[in-house]
């Protein structure tokens, strides 16, 4: 056998370029069909090579990196797919702030671990995330108070058109809530590290309620150790975390993003929440203050109170039994079937809130615009079928429920 640069290889198609790669186990989903190339490069010269070759083939080039936060077509994808699996920490020491440089093949809660154990403040509230650091500022990861583009200094980028390195200040990545340009132009350019700006001897964030309480019962200075260790606490109530054994295991995390409005928006859905007794009081809506003004209304509270509780099953997908925001898939489903179940959570929070939400992870394989809009018919037709307890037709075969459809 030749090795991934040997002669014998076929010269056109770089070695390390492989056909027809199930990509349903390369995710945390498990769900979708397979990518007509996949590339695992494991050096900046091997991954311009496979984007000179997808580009002299005209194909189309997606990258994938921990899985975590993708949905993949059941057709899988048409084009190659690129996983960097570059490894490497550097860390350059200054008085009062410490510079990390991480490859984006590296796992990013063994980052948030070094950096931890390092003494570094900036990441702690990241702990227990999956995926890789090259994921990580796609869609600018956050949780309990912190987002990456806090501390973000720099990205490195090989860009897909000119085949070049370039490194973008954080100002330049255009971070926004869960966004970034890099998710804004997918195929643009390829994360291969991230240097970020860590705090040396710095307190830890303390700014979420929940985390605050949490760690108001472990200690009265909590260090960053007893920080990172209450986020993975909170995270595994959640099935935030990967666990094997977790029922709730196949799963991208949050499926929606929180929505944020302008505060004529957020009174709306004050209005909307008294009226249809979905509340009492307005007091019960729980809102949050977000950047210039606006408002932030969890999701999970929407899609609750518009009728769907924790452990609801459509056969094999449903919503996680910890957490309303996570759809799962409990083996043997289709992607089909777990967006035809977010169209219908998607159709019935903007039925009653006038609020659309929007799927936080990626979706791939499927045509540009609105992913969920296909699936909006079938997911009427299959929550009409349960409103009147009549199950599925014929074309729903092996969908039967498991519970009971929750009272409006």
């Amino acid at each position: 056998m030749a090795d991934r640069h040997g002669a014998g290889a076929d010269r056109r198609r770089p070695p390390w370029v492989d056909e027809q790669v199930p990509l349903a186990p390369l995710t945390t989903l498990e769900l979708g069909g397979p990518a007509r190339y996949l590339a695992r490069v494991e050096s900046t010269v091997e991954l311009v090579e496979a984007l000179r070759w997808a580009r002299e083939e005209r194909i189309a080039v997606a990258v994938l990196g921990g899985g975590s936060n993708l949905v993949v077509a059941d057709a899988g994808f048409d084009g190659l797919v690129v996983q960097p699996a570059l490894r490497g920490v550097e860390l350059d020491r200054g008085a009062d702030r410490v510079r990390v440089t991480v490859a984006a093949g590296e796992p990013w809660d063994e980052v948030v671990a070094l950096a931890v154990g390092e003494g570094l403040a900036g990441l702690e509230c990241l702990s227990g995330i999956p995926g890789t650091a090259g994921a990580a500022p796609i869609q600018n990861i956050g949780a309990y108070g912190q987002e990456l583009s806090g501390v973000m200094e720099s990205v490195q980028v090989l860009d897909c058109e000119s085949l070049r390195e370039r490194t973008l200040c954080g100002a330049e990545c255009g971070f926004g809530y869960r966004s970034s340009r890099f998710r804004a132009e997918p195929g643009r350019s390829v994360v291969l590290a991230v240097t970020l700006a860590l705090g040396a001897g710095a307190r830890p964030a303390l700014r979420y309620p929940e985390l605050a309480e949490a760690l108001a019962v472990r200690a009265a200075e909590p260090s960053l150790s007893d920080v990172r260790a209450a986020v993975l606490e909170l995270r595994r109530g959640k099935s935030m975390v990967l666990d094997p054994d977790d029922p709730n295991r196949r799963s991208a995390g949050s499926f929606f993003t929180n929505p944020v409005l302008d505060p004529a928006a957020a009174e709306a859905v004050v209005a909307r929440a008294l009226a249809s007794g979905a509340v009492v009081r307005a007091e019960e809506v729980p809102r949050f203050p977000a950047a210039g003004g606006a408002v932030k209304i969890p999701a999970a509270w929407l899609i609750e109170r518009a009728g769907f509780e924790k452990g609801l099953r459509r056969g094999p997908v449903g919503i996680s039994t910890r957490h309303a925001l996570a759809l799962v898939h409990h083996g043997g489903g289709t992607t089909r079937e777990l967006l035809t179940l977010a169209a219908e959570i998607r159709t019935a929070v903007r039925d009653r809130f006038d609020v659309i939400l929007q799927p936080e992870p990626v979706l791939l394989g499927f045509p540009p615009g609105d992913p969920l809009a296909p699936f909006s018919t079938a997911a009427e037709s299959c929550r009409k079928a349960y409103a009147e307890g009549e199950g599925l037709g014929d074309e729903y075969a092996g969908w039967e429920e498991q519970g009971e459809w929750p009272d409006e």
